[in-house]
């Protein structure tokens, strides 16, 4: 029976391998414990580790340690997949990092695969403060440039649009030697019928907020 570990994260496969392995040898404290680094697979180990059972002993427990570290071995274990898969002695194979031809040939023979991948966190973007003081200094241009990267970065439109509300009611309330009083009023208001405008399928928003922009004098 063979149990993978494998994935982009080495260390944590790595890690999720051998507490598998400790859990393993808590249940069965009958079973021989075998660690096969790479550099000493043979075929003849894997037969023995595979058909290994003793008098005082019902199983052989082995983890095999990054078997394709180098290319000879790791083709013997290729080559010999199904003797371990059809064996009645659980085999770990730690296998950080396959390349796609291994991890098609490994998968469909483990028993259970255990994938431990990185996952890529997206860094939290904060507070755009371009965007809105585009719009505070009334430049169109500066102000449909930021639109635009915001947008590339992953930014919604719906979020776009809310900064640039926010900064309309922010001047509303502050003033603004722009935009004055009244004109902060008036694009308080633009802005709401351009978000309801875009909702009843008139333009998409992300459009409309640049050609708003482009607008601007």
């Amino acid at each position: 029976m063979i149990y993978l570990f494998h994935g982009t994260d080495a260390q944590k496969a790595r890690t999720k391998a051998f507490a598998w392995v400790a859990a393993v040898r808590q249940k069965q404290r009958d079973a021989v414990y075998v660690r096969l680094e790479g550099k000493d697979i043979t075929a003849t180990h894997l037969y023995e580790i595979a058909s290994t059972q003793g008098l005082f002993f019902r199983k052989t427990l082995t983890l095999i340690d990054d078997p394709f570290a180098r290319k000879e071995e790791g083709d013997i274990l290729l080559e010999h997949l199904a003797l371990l898969a059809n064996s009645e002695n659980p085999i770990a194979i730690l296998a950080p990092k396959l390349l796609a031809a291994q991890k098609k040939a490994l998968v469909p023979k483990a028993e259970k695969e255990f994938l431990c991948d990185t996952i890529e966190k997206k860094p939290v973007r904060g507070f755009n403060g371009a965007l809105v003081n585009a719009l505070g200094a009334k430049d169109g241009a500066a102000l449909w440039k930021e639109i635009v990267k915001a947008g590339r970065a992953g930014d919604a439109p719906e979020m776009i649009h809310g900064l640039l509300h926010w900064k309309a009611r922010d001047m509303m309330h502050k003033g603004s030697t722009k935009w004055g009083s009244a004109g902060a009023r008036s694009l308080s208001h633009e802005l709401i019928e351009l978000l309801s405008d875009s909702r009843s399928g008139e333009l998409p928003l992300s459009e409309a907020l640049e050609r708003f922009a482009l607008s601007l004098r």
